[in-house]
């Protein structure tokens, strides 16, 4: 039997250090990581240079959406929350 404890883990380690972006958001519902802050540090330490913008909430659900499916309450205001983008520069 494999042990699949940290497989969400290492899939997002692996879609950031591809040079994808990722927010909290994608990370906890497509990866099942609900530490974020942890992994970025982690990559930091590794000698990884981690950029960071802040995009609203819209844009983060339309990625979420390629993959899995995301219906925000009618009432969210999604264009002016704003969450964290992290991405691994090159």
């Amino acid at each position: 039997m494999t042990n699949n404890r940290h497989s969400g883990l290492l899939a997002a380690r692996e879609h950031l250090l591809s040079g994808q972006p990722m927010t909290r958001l994608e990370a906890i519902i497509l990866f099942g990581v609900p530490d974020l802050t942890k992994l970025i540090s982690d990559l930091r330490r590794d000698g990884f240079i981690i950029e960071a913008r802040q995009i609203n909430y819209a844009a983060a659900v339309v990625r979420v959406n390629r993959h899995a499916v995301l219906q925000p309450p009618a009432n969210l205001p999604v264009k002016e929350i704003t969450l964290t983008d992290y991405w691994v520069s090159k």
